[in-house]
């Protein structure tokens, strides 16, 4: 858990059509994360400082009270900010709507914004089946993603997990060991599979990937599997 650091929001993007569903927001980068992923294509905002304080962000936010539906809250990752939640309560008072992109390691702060009705929407990022989550994230912090998605499972908060391919790291195999997972707990809505980003800078120096080496159609599942980008 980070602790009071002055600014702790690296940046600030005004405006999106593609990050929150069906809504008009705007994204707050939260510089710093848990995780080291060997794709993480954000290398600038998770081993760099912020740039701007929550009361400078909440200044922003105002300007665009009736012009956005939302805010989402990324990174990074924004959960591990003590203060994060009294930024979003902050942010609700203005009647906007949020939404969180997490990699579920931060549960009880989860659990916290779940029973204020404090998020109205999450992206959960799943980054690997078990037997290749600590290689791939840098992190022992498998059994904490367990704990997020089960809480919003068991939420009545709108939600999707979704994954980022990387043809060197997650096979075929891989992808069905994850859906195992989602079945056993019960998920119900689309799990999202996500392109890596070719030719961006990784925090791992990674290669590109090789796209659509995941067959949908063969995989064993009765969930909405959805390719994008």
């Amino acid at each position: 858990m980070r602790g009071d650091v002055a600014k702790p929001i690296y940046s600030i993007t005004p405006f999106t059509l593609l990050d929150y569903p069906h809504k008009t927001a705007c994204i707050l980068w939260f510089a710093g994360c848990n995780m080291r992923c060997l794709y993480c294509y954000n290398p600038d905002i998770v081993l760099g400082k912020g740039k701007l304080s929550f009361q400078e962000a909440l200044n922003f936010l105002k300007t665009r009270i009736n012009l956005l539906d939302g805010v989402v809250l990324s990174g990074g990752e924004c959960t591990l900010h003590k203060n994060c939640i009294k930024l979003v309560i902050e942010i609700k008072k203005m009647g906007l709507l949020v939404k969180i992109d997490t990699n579920g390691t931060a549960p009880k702060i989860l659990e916290t914004l779940i029973n204020e009705k404090l998020i109205d929407y999450v992206a959960l990022d799943f980054k690997a089946p078990t037997d290749k989550f600590e290689s791939i994230t840098n992190s022992k912090l498998y059994s904490k993603f367990i704990c997020s998605l089960k809480l919003l499972i068991n939420s009545n908060i709108p939600f999707e997990v979704r994954t980022t391919l990387h043809s060197s790291l997650l096979v075929q195999n891989d992808i069905q060991k994850m859906i195992n997972v989602l079945e056993k707990f019960d998920y119900k809505g689309s799990y999202y599979l996500q392109k890596f980003m070719n030719d961006t800078e990784t925090l791992a120096g990674i290669e590109n990937s090789i796209h659509n080496t995941i067959n949908v159609s063969s995989l064993n599942t009765k969930l909405s599997v959805v390719l994008r980008n």
